[in-house]
């Protein structure tokens, strides 16, 4: 399942991160959004969602939340 699928307010495991931009794998592990990191949907939207990891919230494209697995 990937985290445009998930629940809203439902904590999830992150199991992998699929992209073919290490650049772009660099900018995730960054904000901690790395395999094994928790993640919270916090509310869906039309263009992506709202997400928190480790008490901080960021706005993610649909594209890259149809990436990363739960």
């Amino acid at each position: 399942m990937n985290l445009k699928q998930a629940e809203v307010g439902v904590e999830y495991i992150i199991k992998s991160i699929e992209t073919n931009d290490e650049e772009l794998d660099s900018f995730l592990f960054s904000l901690g959004c790395y395999s094994g990191e928790s993640i919270t949907v916090v509310r869906h939207m039309k263009g992506g969602a709202v997400v928190a990891i480790k008490d901080a919230r960021y706005n993610i494209d649909n594209q890259l939340a149809e990436a990363i697995n739960i």
